[in-house]
């Protein structure tokens, strides 16, 4: 089965806790501070699978955790990292931000990554807070919260061929013919409701991924019928065969419907090698006509070259699939795109923050200020007093002096219910 769509939810492992701690020894008995730091909260990254092309085990599975980083330890020893989870994706998948409808990234290499959602820093031990003044802190950092995303994803075939027609050309029969690729086969429209791709050796030095997608009807650049399914997927590939039912009661007009709304959808697909082929011959019916056909595809479009095959016989079909790969060789390699997009652009600065004024309380939204609440410990009183100096070096107590806070209000920040005192 072949799913080109998929949506999950991804989220990173958090920071570890760092913690307060103080040497306790045998003739030590008031050590210093030897508080360790968290250890790293993994990363979730999206890896190329060249051996993977549907994204269907996503429907079984939908959301990815890493692990959390590990706290931290006496005697200044750090947690242990959390483990990267890495999730293999097929070539040619493109990544979203499904809140945002953002592309991150362009995955088309095997082995490409693309890091999706950043572990958490673990926190600090309370042996950085120490200083000449402050022997004795009792001030450690909580491990810094795990990123979520919610992902859709979307395949796009990478392919060397695409077979392109009307409904009911021949284009699976003709790729099961030269490949060992199975799509449903019967003779009516839409029998492909979903992209097909299979593998054709010709010879040891001639290998071509081909993909067969869904047939084409008017308007299908508008979304009408299986068209964007149809189109999307010939965007990723280098030439085109165009399919022509011999059968059809108006040949030219099949050819330059199709044209137009690849035209329409997008013109770069229009630019690429285009080798047409009448389909069926092995019918007395086509055979009669054939020549007159490709006398009037050379009078209308000056098409020297139209093929006459027949994908049930067999006939001329490996001849044909030489000819592409002759057009291959002669296309420099395209420069697709690649997951160099940059990933976590800051569109505003983190540290920016917004004060809400609700019915009984105060909120306080902003990147920085809620991941320092998250990372403060609140039963230690000398790392509530680091919270109140992060406040005010943010500028969030004079903006909510100036909002209006009053003694004893309720401030709002993250998942944390603060009252407000002078």
């Amino acid at each position: 089965m072949f799913i080109d769509e998929a949506e999950i939810k991804v989220i990173s492992g958090k920071g570890g806790d760092g913690v307060v701690h103080f040497r306790r020894e045998k003739y030590i008995p008031f050590g210093g501070p030897d508080g360790g730091d968290g250890g790293k909260g993994g990363d979730v990254i999206l890896e190329v699978n060249p051996k993977i092309n549907t994204l269907f085990h996503f429907r079984q599975k939908t959301l990815f955790k890493a692990q959390d980083g590990a706290p931290g330890r006496k005697q200044n020893m750090t947690g242990r990292s959390g483990e990267d989870l890495v999730i293999m994706v097929p070539p040619g998948t493109l990544v979203y931000d499904k809140g945002s409808n953002q592309l991150l990234g362009d995955l088309v290499e095997a082995g490409q990554r693309l890091i999706i959602a950043r572990g958490g820093k673990g926190g600090r031990g309370n042996s950085h807070f120490a200083n000449s003044v402050r022997q004795t802190p009792r001030i450690a950092e909580k491990g810094e919260p795990p990123e979520e995303r919610m992902l859709r994803l979307e395949l796009k075939l990478i392919a060397d061929i695409g077979i392109i027609g009307v409904p009911n050309a021949g284009k699976s029969t003709l790729l099961a013919r030269v490949t060992n690729a199975k799509p449903k086969i019967a003779p009516y429209p839409f029998t492909t409701l979903e992209p097909n791709l299979g593998v054709a050796v010709l010879d040891n030095d001639t290998i071509l991924t081909i993909a067969d997608v869904p047939g084409l009807i008017e308007g299908a650049h508008q979304g009408l019928g299986l068209g964007l399914d149809f189109l999307k997927h010939v965007q990723r590939t280098k030439v085109l065969i165009h399919l022509l039912d011999g059968m059809s009661n108006d040949i030219v007009a099949d050819y330059g419907q199709i044209n137009s709304e690849i035209s329409l959808f997008d013109p770069n697909i229009a630019k690429k090698p285009q080798i047409v082929a009448i389909n069926k011959v092995d019918l007395a019916e086509v055979r009669q006509k054939a020549a007159a056909i490709q006398q009037e595809f050379a009078k209308r479009f000056n098409l020297k070259e139209v093929w006459l095959i027949s994908a049930v016989s067999g006939e001329n079909v490996r001849a044909l699939f030489y000819r592409v790969a002759e057009l291959l060789k002669k296309i420099p390699e395209e420069e697709l795109p690649t997951a160099s997009i940059p990933l976590y652009q800051m569109e505003k600065d983190p540290k920016e923050f917004t004060i809400i004024k609700n019915d009984e309380s105060w909120q306080v939204v902003g990147e920085a200020i809620e991941r320092a609440a998250s990372m403060t410990y609140w039963e230690y009183p000398q790392s509530v007093r680091r919270f109140q100096k992060i406040l005010a070096a943010l500028g969030v107590e004079e903006a909510l002096r100036k909002a209006g806070v009053q003694e004893g209000d309720t401030v709002l920040i993250g998942d944390f219910e603060l009252e407000w005192s002078d």
